[in-house]
């Protein structure tokens, strides 16, 4: 059966709940769909996610189409969304289009050489670039057949870095013989972290502390593993430094809330840090400005083998909570609903609060996702919107299908359903929903914490077709260099 356009542009959105883990290929076809058959929305759609989305993979795969596409508009609008990747993803776009598109059109090669151009003309910026992605950069020198300048060819190609230069202070950092000449290098010449440990054997605490200060909030986070391993946590001096960086990292714009998680876990942190790592994770939810005002309920499967939702849960019952304005009631549930209610005063429990509200909680039991419905319209409790973390296999009674029905009944409206689906999942409670026309949206989880935030615009909308109508009104960007791309002969 044929996708209507309202279907393949909800399927769109929902593809970008997922992150397809370097496997760029797994979200083509989706892309190439839309694109062919809805270019207007498409285009929209791209520049919408470049200041909502989160996932870089979705990112290139955008950049990507944009470029080869027929319209003009959406060639100018990923030149200028090219020249604001990392040199790492510039490579990855151009390499989809080869491997993927089978092409590589002429904008394509013009938007790589006004980037490659523009870090040239700067020696700073050109050196911190090609320190931190010089394979990449040297990628696309030479799979473009771009002529390098000279100092691109110095410092990528010969490794005679000229004195002065980033790459040259690296150099000069590895013969650095005492931890005070390493500290004042990198405290001099902001070395980059991982260039910096890579360059020197043994961090001491002088040393630790220069590289801390040279680093911002998210590096401190990305790389918390490593420093703990480094010995980082062991002084107090360099300990309270990591601290005041995660302090900063809560009102830092570059910093991506659910990574202060994942850092977390990767880290093995103390409950002292963890502790802060999820008050970061918490205020970049607040600072979004995005808020929940449609009542929500929050369903989490806990019957055997699903230990993962359980962990899933009590994260998005922080998060969600983090931005309810409107009543949200959480429920864990086997063949019988338990409401989940954290201790802690307010309406805007830590993830603390409710870790320590699932803590009772572990998997076992028969499966009804129908039950915490029941319970819910039973309470006279009316939402307007209902998210499952589930595998979606249910073999109790009541069902959901049956019980959501009778709960629309109850309401007199359809709730809007997201499932947030993992483990060894089926499609039944989607099928089964669609067959009742009900709006569902769903996230396969793949263990990647920091892609729960991809949830909250669908979340925070008064309905899906707000959320279309928000994407149609942002503006592609345009090109500012005097130069328009031309449609395709």
């Amino acid at each position: 059966m044929q996708k209507n356009e309202m279907d393949l542009r909800l399927e769109l959105l929902d593809s970008l709940l997922t992150t397809p883990h370097r496997k760029l290929e797994d979200v083509k076809a989706l892309h190439e769909l839309m694109l062919e058959q809805d270019s207007v929305f498409y285009g929209h759609l791209a520049a919408w996610y470049r200041g909502h989305g989160h996932v870089r993979d979705h990112r290139e795969v955008f950049v990507a189409m944009l470029l080869s596409s027929q319209v003009g508009a959406h060639r100018d609008a990923g030149f200028v969304m090219l020249q604001e990747l990392p040199p790492y993803q510039v490579a990855r776009v151009v390499d989809f289009l080869k491997q993927h598109r089978g092409k590589l059109p002429r904008a394509v090669k013009t938007a790589v050489v006004r980037y490659l151009r523009a870090r040239e003309a700067n020696d700073e910026r050109f050196d911190r670039a090609a320190l931190r992605g010089r394979a990449a950069m040297k990628h696309l020198y030479a799979t473009l057949r771009i002529k390098p300048g000279p100092r691109a060819q110095a410092v990528l190609f010969e490794d005679r870095p000229p004195v002065g230069s980033l790459a040259y202070q690296v150099k000069q950092l590895a013969k650095a013989k005492s931890a005070i000449e390493q500290a004042k290098a990198i405290a001099t010449h902001r070395i980059p972290f991982p260039v910096a440990v890579g360059a020197i054997r043994a961090l001491t605490p002088v040393v630790l502390v220069a590289l801390l200060d040279a680093m911002t909030p998210q590096e401190v986070i990305n790389h918390l593993a490593t420093l703990k391993k480094r010995g980082a946590m062991d002084h107090p001096e360099v300990k309270a430094l990591v601290t005041s960086k995660l302090e900063a990292a809560k009102k830092d714009d570059r910093v991506s809330a659910y990574k202060a998680k994942v850092a977390a876990d990767a880290a093995g942190a103390s409950d002292e840090l963890r502790e802060a790592l999820d008050d970061v994770t918490e205020a970049q939810v607040l600072r979004s400005g995005a808020r929940i005002r449609r009542p929500t309920a929050l369903l989490v499967d806990k019957s055997s083998s699903m230990d993962s939702a359980l962990e899933v849960g009590k994260r998005l019952a922080a998060l969600l909570s983090g931005i309810a304005e409107a009543p949200l009631y959480v429920y864990a549930f086997d063949a019988l609903p338990y409401e989940v209610r954290p201790e802690s005063a307010g309406d805007r429990a830590s993830l603390a609060a409710w870790e320590k509200a699932f803590a009772p909680f572990y998997a076992s039991g028969t499966t009804s996702i129908g039950a915490p419905l029941a319970a819910l319209r039973r309470r006279d409790l009316r939402v307007e919107q209902i998210v499952v973390v589930t595998d979606e296999q249910e073999n109790t009674a009541p069902f959901f299908p049956a019980e959501y029905e009778s709960y629309a009944t109850m309401l007199g409206q359809k709730p809007d359903v997201v499932i947030v689906r993992l483990g060894q999942a089926t499609s039944y409670l989607e099928k089964a929903l669609k067959a009742k026309q009900a709006t569902v949206d769903v996230l396969t989880f793949a263990g990647d914490y920091y892609a729960l935030p991809n949830l909250v615009p669908f979340v925070t909308r008064p309905s899906r077709l707000d959320l279309l109508l928000e994407v149609l009104e942002t503006p592609l960007p345009k090109r500012t260099d005097g130069h328009r791309s031309l449609l395709a002969a």
